[in-house]
């Protein structure tokens, strides 16, 4: 019979329980930054800064665990890989920010903005199944789900493409949203990596 989490490791469960709670955290962040002003927004990545911060320190809690732990909750390289994995979404999250910032823009044309709902719907499924990985089989819904929103994000990310060089903008603004829109969709497919990690973790524990 494979390992599973019990009560003796159960803070590898509570710490990836962190960075889902982080991770929806960020969501409403990022969401209030395309719709905010630039001196909002500068606020807004400071936030979004700590956020990361705070995720960057459960990682590394992950790991530390990890590297101490005779009993893990599934195979190491699996709880290495969610870790990483987690953490790549705030990372992306934090860096569509941080361009709305630097590059001053204005209000993100509508796919783009909608791109931004789906990494929320995202985060709350991502958070909703940290807690559960005790029965990772069960999650088939959740990793279901986050695939159809990555598609629905690709979708949108084709769109706000589309609109961008539809001539109505200059090619400085058309780089500079680019930049941002590309990195929306880093997220999802950050969000989407984390899913199929948890998947891959179903199949070896079924």
């Amino acid at each position: 019979m494979r390992l599973r989490l019990t009560p003796r490791d159960g803070s590898f469960e509570e710490l990836f329980t962190r960075v889902g709670n982080l991770l929806v955290e960020a969501t409403g962040v990022l969401a209030e930054a395309v719709g905010s002003p630039h001196a909002r927004r500068q606020e807004l990545a400071g936030r979004m800064e700590e956020l990361e911060h705070d995720g960057d320190r459960t990682t590394h809690a992950v790991l530390r665990r990890l590297n101490s732990s005779f009993v893990t909750p599934f195979d190491r390289e699996d709880v290495y890989q969610l870790a990483s994995r987690l953490d790549d979404c705030l990372d992306e999250m934090q860096a569509a920010v941080d361009l709305m910032v630097l590059y001053r823009v204005g209000a993100l044309l509508p796919p783009a903005a909608d791109v931004v709902q789906v990494l929320a719907r995202m985060a709350e499924l991502t958070a909703e199944a940290m807690p559960r990985l005790r029965r990772p089989a069960a999650l088939v819904d959740y990793w279901i789900e986050v695939n159809r929103l990555e598609n629905r994000a690709d979708q949108l990310h084709r769109q706000s493409l589309a609109a961008l060089f539809d001539g109505r903008f200059e090619a400085v603004e058309i780089l500079k949203q680019k930049e941002i829109v590309e990195t929306l969709e880093n997220a999802a497919d950050a969000f989407e990596h984390v899913a199929h990690t948890v998947e891959t973790i179903a199949v070896k524990e079924s």
